[in-house]
């Protein structure tokens, strides 16, 4: 096999770190964690006063991995290494990064593949159900044991918005400015329902076990593959499938058979299968579980501005036109609400075909809007 090179700008290979806690964490639930592991990189270097650390916040099926190669997966580049690196809009010359496997992960940090202290087997069903809340909460113990007093930023696309929001609410002393990016200030019933749908792909398929399956030696490879066949198809729009996809036939002829006869299937269950193999089916039931939870206006009767009133931090959020699990409607939500608190916000609204995942693509204009406001931070 020929070597692999980093490409130009890229921060190179990079080693996995792991930082154990063990004072226990109280989670919204009402469960107790006693201790805890997460799995983390860093890109750049933090400097004399700490002031330049910026943290990364993965969506749902991201992890610690954001920039440049693993030292675990060498061929295998961050899944925003498009956005992170020397001379690139998240410049790692300027800044310290951070990219953290969230807890309830499936990347190294605990979850339900770790081990039970209790039981000696793998947690399975019995991890404890997570919040947005919870994963910012651990987080912040993270900064701690890097020591991190307060992020330049905090930064993350569609659910990590959601993370970087929370930060601004939990710790506002700890944060200065955050980036929301294609995110949403709750699901909306229609999103929470296509949760659902993937969800019971999982639950009901007989080798899920209630959760338990790796004490049977099983994966629920079928609910799990079907669960992201439903998610991928929010995440693209209609113009991207039927401009790369249209109603072309695999083989140029049709089978008369429930077989992959167009493009488009062949590609959802080619990606569904990846999925299968590489992502834990529980951390998927979890995430998803934190994703319709999360509604910071909730504890305010739904008002989303008096929720934002704790916020200190300066805002720059972002949305795409054809995005239409996280519409631009939604983000503007935020900035209403940010703007009706005097805070300081920087608005842009992208014009893309890519529908919801165009926050992970190398678009020019919504890389230049990010570098841009990044280049204001002091440090």
């Amino acid at each position: 096999m020929k070597p692999f090179h980093p490409a130009p700008g890229s921060v190179g290979v990079v080693k996995p770190q792991k930082a154990r806690f063990t004072t226990p964490l109280s989670l919204k639930s009402g469960a107790v964690l006693p201790a805890f592991e997460l799995v983390f990189e860093t890109y750049g270097e933090l400097n004399a006063s700490g002031s330049n650390a910026v943290l990364v916040c993965h969506a749902l099926a991201g992890n610690h991995h954001v920039a440049g190669l693993s030292a675990d997966a060498p061929q295998q580049a961050g899944w925003w290494d498009n956005l992170v690196g020397p001379g690139k809009p998240l410049d790692t010359n300027q800044f310290f990064v951070v990219g953290v496997n969230n807890l309830g992960g499936c990347y190294g940090s605990t979850g339900p593949v770790s081990i039970n202290p209790e039981t000696g087997k793998p947690y399975g069903a019995d991890f404890p159900l997570l919040t947005v809340d919870d994963w910012v909460a651990a987080q912040a113990r993270l900064a701690d044991h890097l020591g991190i007093d307060c992020w330049a930023a905090v930064i993350g696309g569609s659910l990590g918005g959601m993370q970087a929001l929370e930060w601004t609410l939990q710790f506002p002393d700890r944060i200065r400015h955050a980036l929301v990016i294609a995110s949403a200030p709750q699901l909306s019933a229609q999103n929470i329902a296509f949760n659902e749908v993937a969800r019971q792909a999982i639950l009901s398929d007989p080798d899920f076990h209630s959760g338990h399956y790796y004490e049977h030696g099983t994966v629920p490879a079928r609910g799990l593959r079907l669960a992201r066949m439903i998610g991928h198809i929010t995440y693209l729009s209609n113009d991207q499938m039927g401009e790369k996809f249209g109603r072309q036939l695999k083989h140029g002829a049709r089978s008369f058979s429930y077989g992959a006869d167009f493009e488009i299937e062949s590609y959802l269950r080619y990606q569904g299968d990846k999925f299968a193999t590489s992502f834990d089916a529980n951390t998927y039931l979890l995430t998803t579980r934190a994703l319709d939870y999360f509604d910071p206006a909730h504890a305010y009767g739904g008002d989303l501005q008096a929720a934002l009133a704790r916020a200190k931090a300066d805002f720059f959020v972002a949305s795409f036109s054809t995005d239409w699990r996280f519409s631009p409607g939604r983000s503007r939500e935020i900035v209403y609400a940010l703007l009706h608190n005097r805070r300081n916000v920087s608005y842009a609204e992208i014009d893309c075909a890519s529908g919801h995942d165009s926050f992970l693509l190398d678009n020019p204009h919504y890389h230049a809007a990010i570098a841009a406001y990044l280049e204001r931070i002091e440090l």
